[in-house]
């Protein structure tokens, strides 16, 4: 496909060599063939100055030499019949070849001149012709060129703008060629930037809130254990920090998704791979078709587990987990028994750091199912929550399958 850019720079390009031509024709055509009524007023004075038309011949013919006397054309007076009367030639044979310029007498006379025309040199012709030329090209092109290096000087204030941290910078799309087409490629750039920068500055700015809870909570179980050996404290201890430990990991992995632009895929088999999950765990039941798709084994695996670990913590035994295999997707399904999630909640639980308020003490570090919404669509697919019926829920990942 020719690309609208260059046509029209193309269109540009002829049209300014049309109007050059054009413009060169209309001057070859003065200059070789002037209108004869432009030389209406030459012809009475030259009669005024000439002999009548019954004077001999001879009179005639020395007022017709005074009068073109030191010129470099050829001159001829003819009769209103068309015979000669006199003759003045500055080159001999008279050049009939050369342009004529016609004076007209109001006696029926005319005076016809050859003049040969040489009023330039070659080279100087040759300049003249490439200026005005370069002229045509410049006058032609320039509705062409200054709109669109408009269009690029508003692109480079908004990539200077965005380098200068106003990451709200956008550009104007006009028109529908390949300047449009980068000025959409830089909002969809700076909007993918911008959206990155808040996901960053969120994921710190909770996870430093985050991280001081079971901090400060590890700091007073310590100073208590100092005077006390008690169990129970120890055994808190311990589950704060592998709460803790499970933050870290999970804010180091939405990071590092974040950060890395291609993933390492190889084939996976979401059965097998869901299996090795669901045995790790209690009253989970796993059926489905066998079913292959293109991913990060690391990620997935990910995946499953966070949804378990979700239903585990948040739902009711029995979880039940299915793989179905489509035309195009596998449908990878999670449900549980739990307390249905309210239907204004069921996007926000994708949200990092959201907790439910009503999710009991096993909160967790809200950064589970934001994982695995990351983890989905990094491998282009996503994951919803639906109510299966009144009083369980169902997550289901839809993965793209591997052709």
């Amino acid at each position: 496909m020719i690309s609208r850019l260059y046509l029209r720079f193309y269109a540009a390009l002829l049209g300014s060599l049309v109007v050059f031509a054009l413009f060169a024709g209309f001057v070859v055509h003065r200059l070789s063939g002037p209108p004869e009524h432009f030389f209406g007023a030459a012809g009475v004075i030259i009669q005024n100055v000439l002999p009548p038309a019954d004077a001999p011949p001879a009179e005639q013919q020395r007022a017709l030499q005074k009068l073109f006397a030191g010129s470099e054309a050829n001159v001829v007076l003819r009769a209103a019949n068309g015979s000669v009367i006199a003759a003045a030639s500055a080159h001999s044979p008279a050049d009939d070849a050369a342009p004529a310029v016609i004076f007209r007498l109001p006696d029926g006379r005319s005076v016809i001149t050859h003049a040969t025309i040489d009023w330039l040199h070659p080279l100087g012709t040759l300049v003249l012709c490439l200026g005005l030329l370069a002229l045509a090209v410049g006058v032609g092109a320039y509705p062409i060129v200054r709109p669109l290096t408009r269009r690029l000087e508003r692109l480079q204030s908004g990539v200077e703008s965005l380098g200068a941290g106003d990451l709200a910078a956008r550009v104007a799309v006009e028109g529908n060629d390949e300047v449009a087409h980068l000025a959409q490629s830089f909002n969809r750039a700076a909007g993918r930037i911008e959206a990155l920068v808040g996901a960053h500055k969120t994921l710190l700015a909770n996870a430093s809130h985050e991280l001081r809870t079971p901090l400060t909570r590890i700091r007073l179980a310590i100073d208590l254990l100092r005077d006390s050996g008690d169990s129970k404290r120890k055994e808190g201890l311990e589950r704060d920090i592998a709460e803790l430990d499970q933050l870290i990991d999970e804010v180091l992995l939405a990071s590092r998704l974040d950060a890395v632009s291609e993933l390492e895929v190889e084939d996976v088999d979401l059965v097998a791979l869901a299996a090795e999950e669901c045995s790790r765990y209690p009253d989970v039941q796993l059926d489905g078709d066998a079913a292959i798709v293109r991913g990060d084994p690391r990620l997935l695996r990910r995946l499953l587990r966070n949804l378990l670990e979700n239903a585990q913590r948040h739902g009711a035994p029995p979880v039940q987990v299915r793989v179905a295999s489509r035309t195009d997707h596998v449908d990878v399904t999670v449900s549980d028994h739990g307390r249905a999630i309210p239907a204004d909640e069921r996007e926000r639980i994708f949200e990092p750091f959201y907790r439910r308020q009503q999710a009991g003490p096993n909160v967790g570090t809200g950064l589970g199912l934001a994982l695995v919404r990351q983890i989905a669509r990094r491998h282009g697919g996503d994951v919803r929550c639906e109510p299966a019926a009144q009083t369980f829920n169902r997550f289901v990942v839809q993965l793209p399958i591997a052709h």
